[in-house]
């Protein structure tokens, strides 16, 4: 099962970096090979925020949607992320936000398996750039809406 973990130091406040990871129907027009994003629930209680999404991600002739549970803890300062349907048979994606100064530090973890076992041993070689490549998303992102703020 291919795994990778990243973490960035990013200069802007927890609340921004969180509500940018939460904007799921944004990713289409920063991250690499996400071609559409959709929620279709999203509630809010005491502490959690629930968010039920699919995402779309492919290149070239290769399209898949898988449909996600986001819950962020306000309390912990962590978004976790598991598969509900799709070409996934098992994600476990963990964000961890952690304030320092200025800047806010995130810690991504992914754990995931593709139904197709030969595209898992492809995704296992190359994952870990592709990761580095989404955080790099993620930081240009942020630097664009919140730098200076």
């Amino acid at each position: 099962m291919p795994k990778a973990s990243v973490k960035r130091l990013i200069e802007c406040n927890k609340e921004q970096l969180v509500d940018l990871v939460l904007d799921i129907e944004s990713y289409p027009k920063f991250i690499p090979y996400c071609l559409g994003a959709k929620i279709y629930e999203k509630k809010e209680e005491k502490n959690l925020i629930s968010i039920i999404a699919d995402l779309t991600i492919g290149k070239g002739p290769f399209k898949a949607t898988y449909k996600s549970d986001v819950r962020f803890n306000k309390d912990t300062d962590t978004i976790l992320v598991t598969n509900i349907e799709g070409p996934l048979k098992h994600l476990d994606n963990k964000w961890v936000f952690l304030e320092k100064d200025s800047s806010t530090e995130i810690s991504f973890d992914i754990d995931f398996e593709i139904e197709n076992k030969f595209l898992n041993i492809v995704m296992d070689k190359s994952f870990q750039y592709g990761l580095d490549k989404i955080a790099d998303s993620f930081q240009k992102r942020a630097n664009d809406l919140f730098k200076g703020r």
